[in-house]
């Protein structure tokens, strides 16, 4: 192996193996990593804008029994700050939702014992009777997994009931590191690896798009990460010839403030801004087969994730009116309409807002410039 030819393989839109990502992980400088991938963007992208989308990340509960080791967001059951939103909580939310401009929620939660498909159902349904234009963007693969073990049924049949009830596309959220051994030690609770892998075919053979995505930088080896990119490519080369499957690759360093892993194992982020944008590269690199790289600067900040669109990245994601999750473990950015928009044109690019079928959409006349957070 060699670093020129791999790279080479790369812009001609051939499959690189784990080990040929691995080195050129190892070998190739940033420049030239950099270089490649924004030559393949511009090919697989080329109106040559950056798109992003105003959402908002509302979770049904934080009730879980998965004990991520990762996460700071979960309560046990029948703890004292446990909740399940009700409808009234979420009617405000939506309705502040459209007057900041957007018109999709992220809806997650977790793993709640008792919380079945029913609850789903009937949650999306009532949603989209009382607001029929709203988009939903929710669960994962996780929770189809769980809630398909609570009713002793399929995935397919878990994701049809919830297709018939409103539900337009499912993130990848749940994916962190996909190899087993890393799932035992920070997510045992949740489904495997090859199960996430599962739902996500199931979810493509009945054309519900998805995204998909990786948390690192915490237990994991190069190595799996690169394993992490080929099984991903791998279902995305099953999926339906007319089908989309995964519309996005999301990859973000793990955020350790006040985690489990940090404070009873010493595991800390030490993901630099050089290695986060090599990896956003490097993604570009070895997901020729999905078309949308995302930049997380939620996670690693405005100036690096602005180096990222001259790095393969094409999508700044969501000013995300709301989030839950990530930011109780350490991440403190926030944008708002005009400063996502500010952000892109600053490194030379038009910003372009996007549906979650990366649709380009009108920017509405009148956004509020607010960013709550909670």
């Amino acid at each position: 192996m060699n670093t020129p030819e791999l790279l080479q393989k790369a812009l001609n839109f051939e499959f690189l193996t784990q080990e040929e990502g691995v080195f050129l992980y190892k070998e190739a400088s940033t420049a030239e990593l950099m270089f490649v991938a924004n030559e393949l963007r511009k090919k697989q992208v080329p109106h040559g804008k950056v798109t992003w989308i105003i959402d908002r990340n509302v979770n049904t509960t934080n009730v879980c029994i998965a004990n991520c080791k990762f996460c700071n967001f979960f309560r046990r059951p029948g703890h004292d700050e446990s909740y399940i939103t009700d409808i009234e909580t979420y009617k405000v939310k939506i309705e502040e939702t459209f007057r900041l401009g957007g018109e999709q929620l992220l809806l997650q939660g977790g793993h709640h014992p008792d919380l079945g498909l029913q609850f789903y159902s009937d949650l999306f349904k009532q949603l989209k009777e009382l607001y029929p234009n709203l988009k939903l963007h929710s669960l994962g693969p996780p929770e189809i997994a769980h809630i398909a073990k609570l009713e002793g049924i399929s995935h397919t049949e878990v994701l049809k009931s919830l297709i018939a009830s409103g539900l337009d596309s499912l993130p990848g959220a749940g994916a962190e590191i996909l190899n087993d051994r890393v799932r035992r030690l920070i997510s045992k609770g949740k489904c495997g690896g090859q199960e996430w892998l599962d739902v996500m075919r199931a979810a493509h053979q009945l054309h519900l798009t998805t995204s998909a995505t990786m948390m690192f930088g915490h237990i994991e080896t190069i190595e799996e990460r690169f394993e992490h990119l080929v099984w991903l490519r791998q279902v995305q080369s099953e999926k339906p010839e007319d089908a989309k499957g995964f519309l996005a690759f999301i990859p973000w360093p793990f955020q350790d403030d006040g985690t489990l892993l940090k404070k009873v194992r010493g595991i800390t982020n030490q993901v630099t801004g050089d290695e986060y944008i090599r990896m956003i590269a490097l993604s570009r690199i070895m997901l020729p087969n999905i078309k949308n790289i995302q930049a997380s600067w939620l996670t690693v900040g405005k100036q690096v994730a602005q180096i990222c669109l001259q790095a393969g990245a094409n999508d700044f994601g969501s000013i995300m009116i709301e989030e839950n999750v990530v930011s109780v473990a350490g991440a403190p950015h926030r944008f708002t309409s005009k400063g996502i928009q500010d952000a892109i044109k600053e490194v030379g690019f038009e910003p372009q807002l996007r549906t979650q079928q990366y649709e380009f959409r009108d920017l509405p006349e009148h956004i509020e410039q607010q960013v709550i957070n909670y």
